[in-house]
C-alpha cells in the first residue's frame, strides 16, 4: 500500500491486513478458518498470516475452533473469531426517543434500552439520558467477575487493554487494548441531520435550531471518557444494511437508498457498498427536496418538501397518500442516482409495511413503464433490522472500520 508520495505506510498497510484477516475470521462464524485458507483468500504469505493471528490470539479476539482433515499432511487449525473479546455501543437518538444498543464483534445486539427523549429539551438532558443507557448497558459489557481488568471512567464505562485498532481512522481514537477480557470499543451516536460527521458537529437540526453548532462528540467523550463517532441517521442505517450478512442491504459491490420515514424523513445513499455522506455530511437530505412549490410549510423552512407532504398524509391516516409521496421522492432519486433498489424502514413504515412498500413499488413501476425501461423498475423492498436499524448502524460505526468494512469515523 502507497501513499500519494509514493512511500509506503507500513502502519496503514500492517492495519489493512489485520482488518483482512478479521473480517475473514468474523464472516466464518463458528466453524472458523484455517490459516492456509486465510492466506489464499487474502493474498498474504503463511508467514504473514501465522504473525497476524498470533497477535489476535494473544490479544483474545481470536481462538482455536478445532482441527480439519487436510487433503495431505497433518489436520488444519481452525481459527475463529471470539465476538465476546469486544463491545460497541450504539445510541439512537430520535426527536422523542432514545434507542440504545450494546453488541459484540459480531454485531450481535446482547443487550438494548429504550426511553422517552426530548430532543429539543436542552444538551444536559439529552447527555445524561445517553449517559445513562451506556452505564447500564456497559456494566452488561463489563460484569463484576472481570474486576481484574477494567477501569471505570467519570461515568462509570470501562475501558481495557484489549484490542489494537486495526485502520489508521480507528487508531487515532480507540485506545491500545492487551488481554481478553470483554472490551468496550466506544459509542456511536445517529440523530437527525443536518450535522458535519467528520467533527462531530451539530448544524441546525430540522426542527430543533438550537443544536446548532454543538459539538456532540466532543461533548459526549468529555461525559464518557470513551471514543465517540456521531453521524446521521440515516447514514448509519445504510451502514449497518450494506455489512448486514455479507452486504444483505444491497450487495457489498452494489448500490441502495435507504429511505427512513419516522419522525421526519431521510435517505441513506450507499454505492459500490460504501456510505455517501458527500464533502460535507450533505448528501441524503432526501426529506427536503420541494415537491410542490406553494405547498405547506416545512420544519427546515421551506415549502412544500416531501418531507412536510408525507407526514402530513400520515397525520391523517392516508397512508396510500404518504406512500404515493414518498414513491415521488424515491422515483426523482432513483432517476437521478440510478440506484439498484430502495429500502423503506423507519417507525412509520414498520407500522404499516405493506401499504408502504406497495405504494412506493407502484409509482416506481410507472416511471419505468413511461420510460420504455428494459430491466424493469427498481426494487423496493423492507429495510431488514426493523426499528432498531439505527442504533445497530451507530454500533458499527466503530466496528466497521475494525473489519475493513466502512469509514465509521
Amino acid at each position: 500500500m502507497r501513499g500519494a508520495a509514493g512511500g509506503a505506510n507500513l502502519l496503514a498497510l500492517r492495519s489493512h491486513n489485520t482488518a483482512l484477516v478479521l473480517d475473514l475470521l468474523r464472516t466464518a462464524g463458528a466453524e472458523g478458518i484455517s490459516r492456509l485458507e486465510l492466506a489464499e483468500r487474502t493474498g498474504l504469505t503463511p508467514q504473514a498470516v501465522s504473525k497476524i493471528t498470533a497477535r489476535l490470539r494473544g490479544e483474545g479476539l481470536a481462538t482455536e475452533a478445532g482441527r480439519r482433515a487436510s487433503t495431505g499432511g497433518k489436520p488444519r487449525t481452525v481459527l475463529r473469531l471470539v465476538p465476546g473479546a469486544g463491545h460497541a455501543l450504539g445510541v439512537h437518538l430520535d426527536r422523542d426517543e432514545l434507542r440504545a444498543v450494546l453488541v459484540d464483534l459480531d454485531g450481535t445486539v446482547v443487550a438494548e434500552r429504550r426511553a422517552p427523549l426530548d430532543l429539543g429539551a436542552g444538551a444536559e438532558t439529552v447527555l445524561a439520558g445517553v449517559a445513562r443507557a451506556a452505564e447500564e448497558l456497559a456494566g452488561e459489557a463489563h460484569p463484576a467477575s472481570a474486576a481484574e481488568g477494567p477501569r471505570p471512567t467519570r461515568c462509570g464505562l470501562a475501558t481495557t487493554p484489549a484490542l489494537l485498532a486495526t485502520t489508521p481512522a480507528l487508531l487515532a481514537i480507540t485506545p491500545a487494548l492487551l488481554g481478553g477480557l470483554p472490551t468496550l470499543l466506544g459509542l456511536g451516536v445517529a440523530l437527525p441531520g443536518p450535522l458535519d460527521h467528520g467533527r462531530g458537529v451539530l448544524h441546525r437540526v430540522t426542527g430543533f435550531p438550537e443544536w446548532d453548532g454543538f459539538p456532540l462528540r466532543d461533548a459526549l467523550e468529555r461525559r464518557l471518557g470513551v471514543p465517540v463517532v456521531v453521524d446521521k441517521d440515516t447514514n448509519a442505517a445504510a451502514l449497518g444494511l450494506a455489512i448486514r450478512d455479507g452486504g444483505d442491504g444491497g450487495g457489498a459491490g452494489g448500490s441502495f437508498a435507504y429511505l427512513h420515514l419516522g419522525t421526519g424523513l431521510g435517505a441513506g445513499l450507499v454505492f459500490g457498498g460504501g456510505v455517501h455522506r458527500g464533502a460535507r455530511t450533505g448528501a441524503g437530505e432526501f426529506g427536503h427536496q420541494v415537491l410542490q412549490l406553494d405547498g405547506p410549510p416545512c420544519t427546515c423552512g421551506a415549502r412544500g418538501c416531501v418531507e412536510a407532504l408525507c407526514l402530513a398524509a400520515v397525520a391523517r391516516g392516508d397512508l396510500a397518500e404518504a406512500a404515493r409521496v414518498l414513491g415521488t421522492g424515491a422515483a426523482n432519486l432513483a432517476g437521478l442516482l440510478d440506484i439498484d433498489q430502495v429500502l423503506l424502514g423507519g417507525r412509520t413504515v414498520a407500522a404499516a409495511p405493506e401499504a408502504f412498500v406497495h405504494g412506493v413499488a407502484a409509482v416506481l413501476d410507472a416511471r419505468a413503464r413511461r420510460e420504455g425501461g428494459h430491466d424493469g423498475a427498481v426494487p423496493v423492498r423492507l429495510a431488514p433490522g426493523g426499528t432498531r436499524a439505527v442504533a445497530e448502524g451507530a454500533a458499527q460505526l466503530l466496528l466497521a472500520p475494525l473489519f475493513g468494512r466502512g469509514d465509521g469515523g
